[in-house]
């Protein structure tokens, strides 16, 4: 057996002992005045706030009309900056 072929079979063998570990880390929280909130409830809030800022610059520049239904953009534009959010400060 080759040296590549070994290290392979090694590697498969160990990976389904390191998955498991992979939830070992301490959650994100951040204190606020001595309670904890956890990070993503402050990333949505994050993008609520971001995309209602969205909206009065799309009707600042007459943009908002062509972007519709706006029940789908909105709650999608709150998805997207909470998700970059997220990604940005805690992953």
């Amino acid at each position: 057996m080759s040296r590549v072929a070994k290290s392979v079979i090694v590697g498969a063998l160990l990976l389904p002992g390191v998955l498991p570990l992979s939830g070992c880390r301490l959650t994100p929280t951040i204190n606020i005045l001595g309670s904890f909130f956890p990070a993503w409830i402050l990333c949505l809030i994050a993008g609520i706030l971001l995309s209602a800022g969205s909206r009065i610059l799309l009707v600042a520049v007459h943009l908002e009309e062509a972007l519709s239904p706006a029940i789908l953009m909105y709650p999608s534009l709150t998805v997207l900056f909470t998700i970059a959010l997220w990604l940005l400060f805690f992953y």
